[in-house]
């Protein structure tokens, strides 16, 4: 490949060979000297790689055909997903003492259907443009919900008058340097509280491929991947930020999805192609969240009982443990 280097087959540059190796097994890219040609062989290999590998693939699935019903089984790869350690919260659907728990909590009138979901939405002091539109942004994905400028009032002010209001559920955008960089969801009138950190936002402009505005219709919900007691509760307090009944009419959907404790939102459409076939289009805004503490009650920073909160050091031990 460098300064000396045997002739490579079918460049004019010497006779050639009928089977010769592009890359000897020791060849290494960083020992070529020149930039240029360094980049040149490092592609030209890793074009190389991708050969070997679709042949690989294409042998073993002729293989595959030719053994027919006596084929052995796919391997399956080894993700952090499926090597994922043991949580011994793990929720069993049929667990008895789990749905007293949910049939008693502070989500059970909502799940029994005795009250209606209306949000607020407010901000930090002094928000900026960003902040701004993407709360007006999300008080469309949002039904029954109200955006609210704080202008220097305090949450332990607005929190009472939200509950003589009948609002349900108080959602708190906060930001730095002009980028939004956490939420607080706090379940109105007895909590609980968890605050998240917020990372990725994207409003619907810089969204590529983006479906038209979203309609007023109610969107169905999905809430993917919560599968401990924590993960249970922090599903049914999104859950609870949306009414009962969607209007499939709309064809729109709100996905909350859980993969490493990492919660991806994303708001789409979707629509019917044909009788097999559906398309969806992303509506926008997006953004992840990360639990970062669950309180018990409502919002109280000095005094609050906390039941959750995350601890770096001592919980991030490993990667293939999870929290929700």
């Amino acid at each position: 490949a460098g300064e000396g280097s045997a002739p490579v087959p079918g460049d004019g540059s010497g006779p050639p060979a009928p089977e010769r190796v592009l890359f000897p097994p020791t060849f290494s890219v960083s020992e070529i000297k020149n930039k240029q040609r360094r980049h040149f062989m490092f592609l030209r290999w890793k074009q190389q790689q991708r050969k070997e590998k679709l042949a690989l693939k294409k042998k073993r699935r002729k293989e595959r055909e030719a053994l027919g019903h006596k084929a052995p089984p796919k391997a399956v790869p080894k993700t952090i997903e499926n090597q994922r350690v043991y949580d011994e919260t793990t929720v069993d659907p049929n667990d008895e003492e789990v749905a007293f728990d949910e049939a008693t909590d502070e989500f059970a009138p909502y799940f029994n259907r005795q009250t209606v979901p209306k949000i607020l939405i407010t901000t930090s002091d002094r928000p900026r443009g960003r902040t701004v539109r993407f709360c007006e942004q999300l008080a469309t994905v949002i039904p029954n919900s109200h955006v609210f400028y704080r202008r220097g009032l305090a949450l332990k002010r607005i929190i009472p008058q939200c509950i003589a209001r009948d609002f349900t559920d108080l959602i708190v955008i906060n930001e730095d340097r002009k980028i939004p960089n956490g939420l607080v969801l706090s379940h109105l009138p007895d909590g609980p509280t968890a605050h998240f950190r917020m990372s990725s936002v994207r409003l619907r402009k810089e969204i590529k491929r983006k479906g038209k505005e979203p309609t007023e219709h109610v969107p169905e919900v999905i809430l993917n991947n919560f599968t401990t007691r924590l993960g249970h509760s922090i599903g049914r307090m999104f859950a609870a930020l949306f009414p009962h009944d969607p209007q499939f009419i709309g064809r729109q959907v709100a996905t909350f999805h859980n993969q490493r404790d990492y919660i991806f939102f994303r708001f789409h459409r979707y629509i019917f192609k044909s009788e097999k076939k559906v398309g969806i289009q992303e509506l926008g805004p997006r953004f992840t969240l990360k639990l970062r503490s669950l309180q018990k009650g409502t919002f109280d920073s000095k005094f609050g009982e906390y039941e959750w909160i995350h601890k770096r050091r001592e919980m991030d031990t490993s990667r293939r443990k999870f929290h929700l």
